[in-house]
């Protein structure tokens, strides 16, 4: 007979090595290629020691002359606190009651559940890869009742519950999401609408995560202090970045791989971009020469670029372009995807008040650019 043991059973055992190994693996092509370790966390931060530079004691000299003086590495330490990362999934009791009997149905319902769950957390850990840490999913500009006008909606989606800030204040606290209108780039929210007057503008966030994502591309490329290490006066902080690329030729490029090449001495490994930018790159290539394609772990397919990948991913900002060295990035975590177990050791717990049944799965993780200078972004990319 099934019951909720049962499922506490069957979610520990089996579900989830299953959804941790799609978690990381299928999310996007990027995080698939980043290696995760618990090295350099502690406690609630991760700390970091990178190097900048090179070692100062080498040079020549004569026969009998005086040796260099010795200069070791100069280091510094990259801080960030760990980011707290939560799926959850809900079972009514009459759900598990009209199942008990019957296993096939009672599989279903968890088969549901948890890609469910999958398909919600993919979303927003992807999201969080390409954003900067503020969790920000769009700028609204206007407003018509409840319904809002944004600069954007390709991060909004039916059913999300979020929050909205005009300045610093919050004028709306966990608002379901009714509708997306992505042609007008308009979204409607439940509850009391709120008054955006000429020249006002407002931000929406996941419910609850302002300012509590992880530290994704955006802010590697434009944040004023990364990893608690301010920007301005540290050069070897900076990417390598040119806007207004217009039509995307190889030539440019090339240039950015070679640059980065100069500047830090790392080797490009990894280029991710927009949709209608790959779309513009494949017909450039295509019209004098035959596209090479690969396949990368996780089960992604890109096109070959001289060898190196180029992929897309559906959160990377339009008109833009990134190239990365992966061997440069690390997501670093207290422990991989498990569930929050309670005293007695269950993940099913009943809601207070409720007859559901509720079960979380939680990951501490932050993701750490060791040398950004190693990176670059093209931006203002003609799409097709």
């Amino acid at each position: 007979m099934v019951t909720t043991q049962t499922a506490d059973n069957v979610l520990k055992s089996y579900y989830l090595s299953a959804v941790t190994d799609q978690l990381n693996k299928s999310v996007n092509p990027f995080l698939a290629q980043i290696k995760q370790t618990a090295a350099d966390v502690w406690g609630r931060d991760v700390r970091k020691a990178v190097r900048v530079g090179l070692n100062g004691g080498i040079g020549a000299g004569t026969e009998t002359g005086t040796l260099p003086t010795a200069s070791g590495n100069r280091y510094e330490q990259f801080v960030s606190t760990l980011k707290n990362l939560y799926g959850t999934i809900e079972i009514s009791d009459k759900a598990i009651r009209s199942s008990a009997s019957n296993e096939g149905a009672f599989v279903d319902l968890l088969n549901d559940e948890m890609q469910s769950l999958v398909e919600s957390a993919s979303y927003n850990f992807g999201r969080m890869l390409f954003g900067d840490g503020s969790g920000t999913i769009a700028k609204v500009t206007g407003a018509s009742s409840n319904v809002y006008t944004c600069e954007g909606v390709d991060n909004l989606a039916e059913g999300m519950i979020v929050d909205m800030y005009k300045g610093t204040s919050q004028v709306i606290d966990g608002g379901k999401i009714l509708s997306v209108d992505r042609k007008n780039k308009k979204v409607k929210i439940d509850g009391a609408a709120v008054t955006f007057a000429t020249g006002d503008t407002g931000n929406i966030y996941i419910h609850g995560s302002k300012d509590l994502e992880i530290t994704g591309l955006k802010a590697i490329f434009d944040s004023d202090t990364l990893y608690g290490v301010t920007r301005s006066g540290n050069e070897w902080l900076e990417p390598y970045k040119a806007d207004s690329v217009g039509a995307l030729t190889e030539a440019a490029l090339q240039k950015a791989i070679d640059t980065v090449e100069e500047r830090s001495g790392g080797k490009i490994n990894f280029i991710v971009t927009s949709p209608g930018v790959r779309r513009a790159f494949f017909n450039t290539l295509s019209a004098y020469r035959h596209i090479e394609t690969m396949e990368l772990e996780g089960g992604f397919r890109a096109i070959s670029f001289n060898g190196i990948p180029i992929v897309t991913d559906r959160f990377c900002q339009k008109n833009t372009m990134y190239l990365l060295n992966t061997e440069d990035f690390g997501l670093h975590q207290l422990c991989d995807w498990q569930w929050l177990e309670g005293e007695d050791g269950k993940v099913l717990k009943q809601l207070s008040d409720k007859p559901v049944f509720r079960a979380t799965l939680v990951k501490y993780a932050e993701l750490m650019c060791y040398r950004p200078a190693g990176q670059a972004r093209l931006t203002g990319i003609t799409e097709a």
